[in-house]
């Protein structure tokens, strides 16, 4: 199974793009899921309020959307419900630690005084990918994996990046917090309780922290795994240009794979009308710098807002099919021991500028700032016995120099 999430800048038109991008791939035989919370994406292809009828029961399974709905040949959409999802994640954290809430005195919220708080939408898509990965409602192959591509239609950047950031994130809090190696004392909570007079969490509360580390692993392999793809939309212009190069250093810095750079309303090249003209020659010289960044779809203009099945099947002739995709390359360590006396870790940065970035060592772990974008990366064991001798960004490569630490590395016989 493919994944295509299609974000971009605020409003270039990423969801008409995924919805196009879906339609593209359904009609050249591959079945597609189309998983957005935009109406007027729905409506375009016929679903509506159709979709995802049944989006609280979806949320008690711990999945975000209800059953999608077959709106075409090969084509099923599914509205992302993220307050039903949020409602019913509080509800189900409530029951776990009912122990613990019920010695604290507090009393639980009732379904109806539960609003969505800031961060459920990025919740929400979470889930739908860790769902990706264990399956979804509405299976339309019995006996084999339900579609060959999932589009999932994504947040403006930078928060579609920061969200496809979450689950490494997150699953490195778990393993701070949470070390693997404490929980071998599991069996002595009970006995402590005793001698504290605190009655201990419920186990399920235990059990839920490993169930959330497994999701997370899900949702990290769904973004990073090969056959998964970013495509990023963009309307031409000074904004575009100025987005892009950081779009391409944050993808790469979190190892997400690029499908596709789209540039969505593009004007005629030439025009009779003198303000079409002239728009049409901005967004040409737009286009310009943008191609000297990477390869750059352009769709048209239609001369009205898409919003009907004929308006989305104009703008997916025009778009590419979505990539095989073999995932973004990760950090690599070229030995240079024997030549230099280093080790050169090696990671590819796209776009990145040399006064955008930022390297700090703290312990085990490299921390890289690329603009607004942050990654937190383990070093391999040899990189943790070295200094950093320098660091530098090399033919959009960021590449740091590590020298063995002669207290900490075997010396030679």
């Amino acid at each position: 199974m493919r994944v295509l999430f299609v974000t971009g800048t605020g409003g270039a038109g990423r969801s008409t793009v995924a919805s196009a991008s879906a339609l593209r791939c359904a009609r050249a035989g591959g079945s597609t899921l189309l998983l957005t919370s935009d109406d007027g994406a729905l409506a375009a292809l016929g679903a509506g309020g159709a979709a995802g009828a049944e989006p609280a029961a979806a949320a008690e399974d711990g999945l975000p959307f209800g059953a999608p709905v077959a709106v075409a040949d090969g084509l099923w959409v599914a509205r992302i419900d993220a307050p039903a999802h949020f409602r019913a994640s509080l509800d189900r954290l409530q029951e776990r630690g009912e122990s613990v809430l019920g010695y604290l005195g507090a009393t639980p919220l009732e379904a109806e005084e539960i609003t969505e708080l800031p961060g459920a939408e990025a919740l929400a898509l979470l889930s739908a990918l860790a769902g990706l990965v264990s399956g979804t409602p509405g299976t339309p192959h019995a006996g084999r994996a339900p579609y060959d591509l999932v589009v999932v239609d994504l947040p403006p950047l930078p928060d579609a990046l920061r969200l496809l950031a979450l689950p490494e994130e997150l699953r490195r809090y778990l393993r701070r917090l949470l070390p693997p190696e404490r929980q071998a004392a599991r069996a002595l909570r009970p006995f402590l309780a005793q001698l504290a007079g605190v009655p201990a969490p419920a186990e399920r509360l235990y059990e839920a922290a490993v169930g959330w580390d497994a999701r997370l692993a899900a949702a990290e392999a769904v973004v990073t795994g090969p056959g998964v793809g970013v495509r990023l939309v963009l309307e031409p212009g000074d904004r575009a240009v100025r987005e892009l190069p950081q779009a391409l250093a944050g993808l790469a810095l979190h190892g997400v794979a690029l499908d596709a750079v789209v540039a969505n309303r593009t004007l005629p090249a030439e025009s009779a009308d003198p303000w079409l003209a002239e728009l049409s020659g901005a967004q040409q010289s737009a286009l310009k710098e943008l191609r000297d960044t990477a390869d750059v779809t352009e769709l048209p203009h239609l001369g009205r807002e898409p919003g009907t099945a004929a308006d989305l099947a104009e703008l997916a002739d025009a778009l590419p099919g979505p990539g095989n995709g073999t995932g973004a390359e990760a950090p690599a360590v070229d030995n240079l021991l024997a030549a230099e006396g280093v080790l050169v870790w090696r990671l590819p940065l796209p776009g990145a500028e040399r006064h955008d970035l930022g390297l700090v060592r703290r312990g085990d772990e490299l921390i890289v700032t690329a603009g607004p974008y942050r990654r937190v990366l383990p070093l391999a064991s040899a990189l943790r016995r070295c200094t950093i001798e320098r660091a530098g960004l090399y033919e959009g490569e960021l590449r740091v120099r590590f020298r063995p630490d002669p207290g900490l590395w075997p010396a030679k016989d």
